[in-house]
C-alpha cells in the first residue's frame, strides 16, 4: 500500500509544482487543477497522502498542499467517516500539532495557519460533546514549546473568528460551542493572560541579553499570537472578563504600549475593549484609565511612537507600524471620550475625571499632528466633549475649547496633498491616501466635522472665539498680500473658520450683547480692502454675507456694503479682455450674485429702502449686454423679485413684475420664437445641432440663439421661485393678496407674478413637448455627425453615478473653456432640467391660477400642491398614462440588466472595450436612481406620510447592494396605521387601470435588482396598496401573481437582511389574508424547494382556521420564515461554494417536553435527521 501512495504523492507534487510555477503554460496548469482537484474528490487515499505531504521534509509550498488536502477531508467527507477513522486522524493532527511543524522562527505562517485550520474544522464538528478534553489538550500542547504555544493561539482565535464573528456553522453547533466556550472563559482568559505574561517576561528578560536574539524573537512571536488572539475575545465575550480585577487586563495592556514590538497589538486589544457597548454600570470600571499612572503610559507612548513614526522621514518615508500605532492610540483615546460621555449625566454614579486635563492634552497633541487622518479621527470626539451638558460646562473644556479654536487656524489650511511636499502632513498622506482626490474627498469630510466642533466650542466661549475670529481677519487683512494659492489657502481656511464662529455667534448671544461696535468695525476694515486676487476676492465677499447682521444694527452702513458687492458681479482680472474668462474669475461673479442673493432672500424687509437704488443699478446693468451673462442677469433679477416681496401690495408688485421681465415677455412671445419652440427641426436648426463643425474650438455662431431661449427660462424659473404674497394672513389681505376661502375658512391667495406668467406658459409647454420629441427617430436624425452624441449623459453626472470623485482643479488655470460640443451638451441638459423646475415650482407659487390652465393635463407632467378640486380633472388623465408608460419603461429596462447579468460570458467580458463595460456601469446605475425617483413619486402620491425606513438616511451610489443589518427574528417594522392612502391615492385608486398599474409597479420592483428599492416597496408601499382590496373578488391570477412576486424578490434579495424581513412579513401579511379563499396559494408553498410538507399542513390550517393568538405573533412569523427558506437565492460568491454539512450533536440544553405540533420544533435539520435512514450515526 506504501508504495503506491509514495507513487501518489510524487503526482501531486508534481501538479502542485506545475500550478505555482510561473513558467507553466496556462494549459498545463489547468491539467495539474482538475487532477488534484479530481484526486480530493475521489481518492480512497486522501488522508494517508495528505499526511505525507505535510511532513517537515517537503517544502512549504506542498505541506501547505498536504494540509489543505486534510482539511478537505474534515470539511466534506466527516460525516461519511467511521469513528475509528476520525480519531485516527484527530490522533495525527495532534502529533502535527507537537512535532510537526518547524521552529517558531522559521516555520512558514501559511503553513502554520493551515494546520490550525483542520483542528478548528473537527473543533466545530465534535467539541464539546465528542471532544470534552480538547481545551486540556490545547493547554498541555503549550508546555511543549514555543511553536506549540503560538499553535493553540492560532487554533482558539480562528475557534473565535468562525464561531462568533463569521458564525460559519449550523445554529445548534454554533450554540453548543459559544454556550462552552462562555462557561469556560474564566479558565480560558486565565490561560491566556498566563502565557503572555510569561512569554513577555521573558522577552523582557532576553532582548538585552547579547547572543539571545533568537530566543526572545521567539517569545516576542507567542506575546503577539495571544495578543491577537485576546482581540478575537474581547470583542464579544461578557464584560466582567475585561474589568475582572479592577480592570488588570487593561493595566496589562497599557503596560505593553510601552514595549514597541508589542505596542500595536496591545492598542488593538484596549481599543476593542474600550469600544464595548452594553449596560453603562458594566462599562463604569473603563473609567480607571483616567487615572494618572494609566494616562501617563498613553501620553508617553505617543510621545515615543511619535518620534518613532517620523524617525525615516528625512530618507522619504514613514515608518508605518509606528504610524499604524498611533492611529489606533488615537482611537483608543476617542474610544476613552465615547465612555466618559456615555456615562457622566448618567443614573451611574461617576464623576468627572480628575485626570481630564491630561486626557485632552492628549486627544489634543493628536488634533494639532501633520497626519490630517489623525486630526479627522479626532473631531467627532470634541464634538461630543463640547456638546456634553455636564463637561462644557468644566472649566478644563472651557480652556480647552479656547485651545482647539486657536489649533483649527492651521487645521483648516488645505494643505497636505500626497503630491505634493510644502508641508510635513504631505508624508502622511502618502500612507493613508491613493491621490489627491482622495485627499480632498477625506479634507472635505473633516472640514464640515471641525466646522461644527467650532460652531459648538463657540457656545462654551462665545467672546474669546468672536475674538480669535475677529484676530484672523485682521491679520489677513493687514498682511501683505499676492496672487498666489499660499495666500488664497489662509484666506479661505479663515473665512470657513469666520463663518462658523459668527453664524453660531448670531443665533446664541441675546442682542444686548453681540459686541456690534467690534463687529461694524471689523467689517469696515473688510469693505475697505481692497485685491485684484479673485480667489481671495471671493472670500471678502463670504465674510460680508457672513457679517451683515451687524449692518441691521446700524443701516446707514448698508449702501457702502453693496457698493462693494455690486462691483464684484463684473469682476474682470483685464478690463474688457476678449478672452474666455477664468474659472475663478467666473467662480468671483458668481458669488458675488450669491451674496446679493443671499442678503436679499434673509434681510428682504432691511432691504426694502434700498430696493430703488439697487433696481436703477441692475437697469445700468442690464443696459450694456457685454457687462453680463445670462445667469448673472437672472441673478439679479432674482435678488429685485425678494425685495419686491415686501411691498405687501399685489397692484404695486404686479407691476413691478411685468416691467421687470418685459424684455423677456417680448423675445418669448415673438412669431420667431414661437415657430422654434413649436417645431423640433426648427429648434434644432435655430440652436445649431444640425450643423457639421470642423473646428471644435471654433466661434459658436448659435451661441447666442441658445443664450437666448435659456434667459427666457431662466428668468420665468427666477419668477415663480422668488415671487410671493406676505406671510402674516393679515398682510396679505390688506395688500389684496387674498381672493377667497377655502370651505374650511382657509385663506386662498393669488400671486402677483400668476398674471405675467399665464401668457408665457403655452410657449413653455410646447417647449417641453419639443424637447420630448427630440428623441424621436426623425429627430435623432436630423443632428448633425458633429452633435450625434449631444444627448449622452455628462461627464460630471456620469462620475457621480460612478462614485468617481471630482479631480482636484486649480482655480487659477487659465481659463474654464468649453468646446463646441460640450457647451451644446450643457445646454440641452440645463434646459431639460430647468423647464421641470419651472413646473415644479409653478405648482405652490401660482395654485389655483395655474392648475386652472385649460387643458394642463395633456400639457403638464406634474402632481405636487395640487388642489384637492382638481384631482379628477387634471392628476388622474395625467397620472394614469404617466404610471403606465413608467411601469413599461422600468420593466424593459431591467429586463435588458437582467439578460445582460445572466448572458454575459467570460469570453464576452475580455471582449469588452473598457469605455463599453464604463457604460453599462454608469446606464444600471442611472437606472436604479431612476427607479427609486419612480417609487418616491409613488409614495408621495398615494400615501398620506412617508414611513422612516431604515436606509432612507444614507443613499450613497454605490451602496445598493449593501443593506442595513436587521435581526430577522425581529422582523422589520410595517406600515403604520398612519400609513394611509393619501386623498389623491384614493382618487387615484378608484380607476381601476391605474390601480392595477400601481400594484404593477410596486409588486415587480420587488425583484428588480435595486436592494434600497425592494425594501422600500416592501415595508412601505405594497401592502398599503394591496389591502384597499382585501375585500374584494380577486382572480385568482392576479393573487398567484402577487404572491410569485414577493417570493421572486426573496430569491432576488433574501440574503439581505432588511429585504428578507421586509419581505418574509409581507408573504406573511398576504398568505394570512388570502389563503383562506385563495387555496392557489397552497399550490404555490407546495413548489418551494425543500419545504417540509407536514410543517407547511399544520401551519396552513392554523391560518385557515385564524388560530394563533396575538402571544404567539414571534412564533408564527419564525415558522413561517423557515417554511420558505428555500426561495432566499444565496449571494453571487456563493452560488457555486460546496456546501459545506456539519451535522448536530446531541443537544447541550434540556429537551422540551414532546409535543404533537412538529412546528413547535425549533430546528428543521432535526426534523430531517430524525426521519433519515442514518439518524444514528448524528
Amino acid at each position: 500500500m506504501a508504495e503506491p501512495i509514495r507513487a501518489l504523492c510524487d503526482e501531486l507534487i508534481k501538479a502542485v509544482n506545475v500550478m505555482m510555477e510561473a513558467e507553466s503554460s496556462q494549459t498545463y496548469r489547468l491539467e495539474a487543477l482538475k487532477f488534484i482537484e479530481e484526486f480530493k474528490e475521489k481518492s480512497p487515499f486522501c488522508v494517508e497522502c495528505g499526511l505525507q505531504l505535510a511532513e517537515k521534509s517537503q517544502t512549504a509550498v506542498v505541506r501547505h498542499f498536504g494540509l489543505q488536502i486534510l482539511e478537505h477531508v474534515v470539511k466534506f467527507k466527516w460525516n461519511d467517516m467511521a469513528p475509528q477513522e476520525k480519531l485516527q486522524l484527530k490522533n495525527c493532527t495532534m502529533d502535527l500539532l507537537s512535532n510537526g511543524t518547524h521552529p517558531i522562527l522559521l516555520e512558514e505562517c501559511h503553513v502554520k495557519d493551515a494546520l490550525s485550520r483542520i483542528v478548528v474544522e473537527m473543533i466545530k464538528r465534535e467539541w464539546p460533546q465528542h471532544w470534552p478534553d480538547m481545551l486540556k489538550e490545547m493547554e498541555a500542547l503549550t508546555a511543549i514549546g514555543d511553536a506549540q504555544t503560538e499553535l493553540v493561539m492560532l487554533v482558539l482565535l480562528r475557534l473565535a473568528e468562525d464561531v462568533i464573528t463569521f458564525q460559519t456553522l449550523p445554529t445548534q453547533r454554533r450554540r453548543d460551542i459559544q454556550h462552552t466556550l462562555t462557561q469556560n472563559m474564566d479558565s480560558i482568559f486565565n490561560f491566556l493572560l498566563g502565557i503572555l505574561q510569561l512569554h513577555v517576561n521573558e522577552y523582557k528578560k532576553l532582548k538585552c541579553i547579547a547572543g539571545q536574539e533568537l530566543k526572545a524573537k521567539a517569545h516576542w512571536r507567542v506575546g503577539v499570537a495571544t495578543l491577537n488572539t485576546l482581540a478575537g475575545y474581547i470583542d464579544w465575550v461578557a464584560l466582567v472578563h475585561i474589568t475582572n480585577d479592577n480592570c488588570h487586563l487593561l493595566e496589562i495592556f497599557c503596560l505593553l504600549l510601552s514595549e514597541p514590538e508589542l505596542q500595536l497589538e496591545a492598542a488593538e486589544c484596549l481599543l476593542i475593549a474600550i469600544s464595548r457597548k452594553g449596560k453603562l454600570e458594566e462599562r463604569k470600571p473603563f473609567t480607571v484609565l483616567f487615572d494618572e499612572v494609566a494616562m501617563n503610559y498613553i501620553l508617553s507612548a505617543a510621545q515615543s511612537a511619535g518620534g518613532a513614526a517620523v524617525s525615516n522621514q528625512s530618507s522619504g518615508g514613514i515608518v508605518e507600524r509606528r504610524y499604524t500605532f498611533l492611529k489606533r492610540l488615537c482611537q483608543v483615546l476617542c474610544a476613552l471620550g465615547f465612555q466618559i460621555c456615555s456615562l457622566l449625566g448618567s443614573d451611574i454614579e461617576v464623576q468627572v475625571p480628575v485626570n481630564l486635563d491630561k486626557y485632552m492634552e492628549a486627544l489634543f497633541a493628536f488634533t494639532s499632528h501633520p497626519s490630517q487622518f489623525l486630526k479627522s479621527s479626532t473631531q467627532i470626539t470634541w464634538g461630543n466633549l463640547f456638546r456634553h451638558e455636564i463637561l462644557s460646562k468644566n472649566p478644563v473644556v472651557g480652556q480647552m475649547a479656547i485651545k482647539y479654536l486657536r489649533a483649527a487656524r492651521i487645521n483648516l489650511l488645505k494643505t497636505g496633498f500626497p503630491s505634493k511636499n510644502d508641508c510635513p502632513g504631505c508624508e502622511f498622506s502618502r500612507v493613508d491616501f491613493d491621490s489627491d482626490e482622495d485627499f480632498n474627498c477625506s479634507f472635505n469630510s473633516f472640514r464640515a466635522q471641525q466646522g461644527e466642533a467650532v460652531r459648538l466650542a463657540c457656545k462654551i466661549v462665545p467672546f474669546e472665539a468672536f475674538q480669535i475670529a475677529r484676530e484672523w481677519v485682521q491679520y489677513q487683512i493687514c498682511t501683505t498680500t499676492y496672487i498666489g494659492n499660499t495666500t488664497s489657502v489662509q484666506w479661505d481656511a479663515m473665512t470657513f473658520f469666520t463663518e462658523s464662529v459668527f453664524g453660531q455667534l448670531f443665533k446664541i448671544l441675546e442682542k444686548e450683547k453681540i459686541p456690534i461696535d467690534e463687529g461694524i468695525e471689523l467689517l469696515q476694515m473688510v469693505v475697505n480692502y481692497e485685491t485684484r486676487d479673485p480667489l481671495i476676492l471671493s472670500c471678502v465677499l463670504t465674510i460680508i454675507s457672513t457679517l451683515f447682521p451687524f449692518v441691521t444694527h446700524q443701516p446707514h452702513f448698508l449702501p457702502q456694503v453693496l457698493f462693494k458687492i455690486f462691483p464684484s458681479i463684473t469682476f474682470e482680472l483685464v478690463e474688457e479682455c476678449k478672452g474666455p474668462r477664468t474659472r475663478a474669475v467666473k467662480n468671483v461673479r458668481r458669488h458675488a450674485c450669491s451674496s446679493i442673493l443671499r442678503i436679499c432672500r434673509d434681510y428682504s424687509d432691511f432691504m426694502l429702502p434700498c430696493f430703488d437704488m439697487m433696481y436703477e443699478h441692475a437697469k445700468g446693468l442690464f443696459s450694456n449686454e457685454l457687462l453680463l451673462t445670462q445667469m448673472e442677469k437672472c441673478a439679479l433679477m432674482e435678488a429685485l423679485i425678494l425685495v419686491s416681496n415686501q411691498f405687501k401690495d399685489y397692484n404695486k408688485q404686479k407691476a413691478f413684475l411685468k416691467e421687470l421681465i418685459a424684455p423677456v415677455t417680448a423675445q418669448w412671445l415673438s412669431e420667431e420664437m414661437r415657430s422654434v419652440l413649436w417645431d423640433p427641426a426648427t429648434f434644432l436648426a435655430y440652436v445649431g445641432a444640425d450643423q457639421v463643425i470642423s473646428d471644435l474650438d471654433t466661434e459658436d455662431q448659435m451661441g447666442i440663439n441658445r443664450s437666448q431661449i435659456s434667459f427666457c427660462v431662466n428668468t420665468i424659473l427666477g419668477v415663480v421661485k422668488r415671487a410671493r404674497w406676505p406671510a402674516n394672513p393679515e398682510e396679505a389681505k390688506a395688500g389684496s393678496f387674498v381672493v377667497s376661502t377655502t370651505s374650511d375658512g382657509a385663506p386662498i391667495y393669488r400671486n402677483p407674478c400668476a398674471e405675467p406668467l399665464q401668457a408665457l406658459l403655452p410657449n413653455l409647454f410646447a417647449l417641453i413637448r419639443t424637447q420630448n420629441s427630440l428623441f424621436l427617430p426623425e429627430n435623432i436624425n436630423r443632428l448633425s455627425k458633429t452633435f450625434s452624441r449631444v444627448y449622452d449623459i455628462m461627464d460630471v453626472e456620469k462620475n457621480f453615478a460612478l462614485g468617481i470623485p471630482q479631480p482636484v482643479l486649480d482655480a487659477y488655470d487659465s481659463s474654464a473653456y468649453r468646446n463646441i460640443v460640450e457647451r451644446m451638451q450643457g445646454f440641452f441638459s440645463s434646459l431639460y432640467d430647468n423647464c421641470y423646475q419651472v413646473l415644479g415650482n409653478a405648482g405652490p407659487c401660482m395654485q389655483q391660477d395655474f392648475y386652472a390652465t385649460e387643458d394642463l393635463a395633456e400639457q403638464i407632467q406634474l402632481v405636487m400642491s395640487c388642489p384637492y378640486d382638481y384631482h379628477d380633472s387634471l392628476l388622474c388623465p395625467l397620472l394614469g398614462p404617466l404610471f403606465a408608460h413608467l411601469l413599461q419603461r422600468l420593466n424593459f429596462r431591467w429586463q435588458i440588466i437582467n439578460q445582460r447579468t445572466s448572458l454575459c460570458t467570460q469570453e464576452e467580458d475580455e471582449a469588452y472595450e473598457e469605455n463599453h463595460v464604463t457604460q453599462e456601469v454608469v446606464e444600471e446605475q442611472l437606472l436604479r436612481l431612476v427607479t427609486r425617483e419612480v417609487m418616491d413619486l409613488l409614495s408621495v402620491t398615494c400615501i398620506t406620510r412617508k414611513f422612516p425606513e431604515l436606509s432612507a438616511n444614507k443613499e450613497e451610489v454605490d451602496g445598493d447592494q449593501e443593506m442595513v443589518s436587521v435581526d430577522s427574528s425581529q422582523g422589520i417594522q410595517m406600515n403604520t396605521p398612519s400609513d394611509e392612502l393619501s386623498e389623491l391615492g384614493k382618487c387615484l385608486l378608484q380607476s381601476e387601470d391605474i390601480y392595477m398599474t400601481l400594484l404593477a409597479i410596486c409588486f415587480n420592483s420587488l425583484s428588480w435588482e435595486d436592494t434600497i428599492n425592494c425594501q422600500r416597496s416592501a415595508s412601505v408601499l405594497c401592502w398599503t396598496l394591496l389591502k384597499q382590496v382585501l375585500g374584494c373578488n380577486l382572480l385568482p391570477e392576479a393573487v398567484t401573481w402577487l404572491y410569485t412576486s414577493v417570493l421572486k424578490g426573496l430569491q432576488m434579495h433574501g440574503q439581505h437582511e432588511g429585504c428578507n424581513a421586509a419581505l418574509t412579513q409581507l408573504a406573511l401579511l398576504i398568505y394570512e389574508s388570502l389563503r383562506p379563499r385563495y387555496a392557489e396559494l397552497r399550490f404555490i408553498m407546495n413548489q418551494i424547494p425543500d419545504i417540509h410538507v407536514e410543517a407547511l399542513e399544520q401551519f396552513d390550517q392554523k391560518t385557515i382556521q385564524s388560530t394563533v393568538s396575538k402571544a404567539g405573533e414571534k412564533k408564527k412569523k419564525e415558522q413561517f420564515k423557515r417554511l420558505i427558506a428555500g426561495t432566499v437565492g444565496k449571494p453571487l460568491g456563493q452560488q457555486f461554494k460546496k456546501e459545506v454539512h456539519i451535522r448536530n450533536l446531541p443537544s447541550l440544553f434540556k429537551k422540551p417536553k414532546p409535543t404533537k405540533d412538529m412546528l413547535e420544533n425549533t430546528d428543521t435539520a432535526c426534523l430531517i435527521t430524525l426521519f433519515s435512514s442514518d439518524c444514528d450515526s448524528c
